[in-house]
């Protein structure tokens, strides 16, 4: 069974930092291409970082580019997701996914980590 369980959400000012991490299990996770998914208020899920299998490349949202970085550990079976100079705009549910670029709706995702970009 697919688990992917989220931690590291949080508020936070403008400008600020946050670095999500997601713990993987059931599947072989060096084999699958992971991202991280999110949900704004009032609007849909949406793709916004993703790496392919065994790190052979990287996917961003042209909204976030620059400003994040996605990152695994084989190792310790983890995907990151590190948010830089985050904007209010930037506040949703972030969810961890499995099998990008899969429709977000459809895609094995986690319950999701909460981030708020508020002064």
């Amino acid at each position: 069974e697919v688990q992917l369980v989220e931690s590291g959400g949080g508020l936070v000012q403008p400008g600020g930092s946050l670095r999500l991490s997601c713990a993987a299990s059931g599947f072989t996770f060096i084999s699958a291409d992971m991202g991280w998914v999110r949900q704004a208020p009032g609007k849909g899920l949406e793709w916004v970082a993703a790496i392919h299998s065994r790190g052979s490349g990287t996917y961003y949202r042209d909204s976030v580019k620059g400003r994040f970085t996605i990152s695994r550990d084989i190792a310790k079976n983890t995907l990151y997701l590190q948010l830089d100079s985050l904007k209010t705009e930037d506040t949703a549910i972030y969810y961890c996914a499995k099998d990008y670029p899969r429709p977000p709706l459809v895609a094995p995702r986690g319950q999701g980590t909460q981030v708020t970009v508020s002064s």
